[in-house]
């Protein structure tokens, strides 16, 4: 009896491992073929924030891979961590908390491609004396982590002044950009007692303010400081607006919405804040603007026309036109399939230089081949816009220039770096080539 026991019981052992070791070899497989599949498409550039898996201190045990918010982009591969479909990555940064051998490294850029990043210190202040960034701009675009670096980069303000000798200026701390860091530095602020005020240029919400109707923007649970947790796992961006609207209105905080910052100046005890209002001075001041200081151009013929834009804008004021729209992006996929909505009836046509849409999430990607599949969108791939007329462009696709109906154009090829605030202000940029 006891011998059938221990043979039962070795036989359950041996047939589990096996099991274990087939769907992991299995899974194994299907990370492969897609890292492959991604090489294979030229869909190898990581758009933000992304890991850098050291092969020699991995040793596979998958935890970066089921900490990942947004599945799928780790995988194991050679009973390795790898990075399976690098332009899927968002900057999360889950991955290299949960490494437990410290072989993951977040860093912004590639070999190939830089990412322009201002030099921080580890408190987020610049190499400016009292001068802080927070956000996109310091390379943080998710909003979760945008927000924490808002809040972060406002408790090294506070340790700051707390340290510091007193000031007489009207202000503790200058906040520029109400976007996610923006109004969590804000609320920061409220908190910690510090006398704030914060400059918004367009609405509440920076950035996000600009996403495409009902685009997901928070895919966890949230706390607000000063206001509480927002327990939805998920939060569209109408309905983040809307809590941010609530947020501001419940705890007062002071921002000054449709005033764009004209100059930051170094002044006596900190700087002075020059808007179209007036000239505010603050001891401190944090940038938590967007990395698009001014949209990126094409410098083609007629791109100075009022029928060209560089944002979306609500696409249920767009219906029954010809549209092209130039980019291959996420905001550019976004705007084609916005606009392509059958009760819009528009006509849209999609252009893009390069081959795929590397820039671009799967998510993004799939839905545009669905419309282009049920012909309800054009895509044109390795084309650049020659010349843009009031109601047509003149695009070259595979080196035959065609005219196509374009009453609407919407040219998103992303903004430049708001260099010349920064070089104002003396502000360090660094270019990262796949580097932290």
């Amino acid at each position: 009896m006891k011998l059938t026991v221990v043979i039962v019981f070795f036989l359950l052992t041996v047939g589990s491992a096996f099991v274990s070791w087939w769907l992991s070899r299995r899974k194994e497989q299907r990370d492969s073929a897609t890292l492959d599949r991604s090489i294979a498409e030229g869909l190898t550039e990581p758009l933000s924030l992304h890991p850098i898996i050291d092969p020699d201190a991995c040793i596979g045990t998958a935890a970066c891979v089921s900490a990942c918010p947004e599945g799928g982009i780790l995988g194991i591969v050679k009973g390795r961590a790898a990075l399976i479909e690098p332009t899927r990555c968002i900057g999360h940064g889950a991955c290299f908390a949960a490494c437990p051998t410290r072989a993951i490294e977040l860093v912004f850029g590639t070999e190939r491609r830089g990412v322009e990043i201002p030099h921080l210190k580890p408190d987020f202040e610049t190499n400016v004396r009292g001068l802080y960034i927070a956000g996109e701009l310091g390379g943080m675009g998710l909003v979760r982590n945008a927000m924490s670096q808002g809040i972060q980069a406002m408790a090294s303000v506070a340790s700051s002044l707390a340290a510091g000798a007193k000031h007489d200026l009207e202000y503790d701390v200058a906040i520029i950009g109400a976007g996610p860091a923006g109004i969590a530095a804000s609320l920061a602020a409220k908190q910690a007692g510090l006398r704030a005020v914060t400059f918004e240029q367009e609405a509440i919400g920076g950035t996000v303010y600009h996403y495409p109707r009902e685009k997901m923007v928070i895919t966890r649970p949230i706390d607000i400081p000063g206001y509480g947790r927002i327990e939805a796992r998920e939060i569209q961006k109408e309905e983040l607006l809307r809590i941010w609207q609530d947020v501001i209105r419940t705890t007062d905080i002071e921002i000054r919405v449709r005033q764009r910052v004209e100059a930051v100046v170094p002044v006596k005890g900190g700087f002075a804040i020059e808007s179209a209002s007036g000239r505010y001075r603050a001891a401190r001041t944090i940038l938590a603007i967007g990395r698009r200081g001014s949209p990126r151009k094409l410098g083609v013929p007629g791109e100075e026309l009022p029928h060209v834009t560089y944002s979306l804008g609500d696409p249920a004021e767009v219906r029954g036109k010809s549209i092209l729209v130039v980019g291959g992006g996420n905001s550019a996929l976004e705007a084609a399939i916005e606009l392509s909505d059958p009760l819009l009836a528009n006509i849209v046509t999609l252009s893009y230089r390069g081959a795929t849409f590397g820039r671009a999430t799967q998510a993004n990607r799939k839905r545009i081949d669905d419309l282009a599949y049920s012909g309800q969108l054009t895509i044109l791939t390795d084309s650049e816009v020659a010349s843009i007329e009031p109601r047509q462009a003149s695009v070259r696709h595979i080196e035959v220039v065609t005219t196509i109906p374009a009453e609407r154009v919407y040219i998103m090829i992303g903004g430049t770096l708001p260099t010349e605030l920064l070089q104002r202000l003396g502000v360090t940029v660094d270019v990262k080539f796949g580097t932290a």
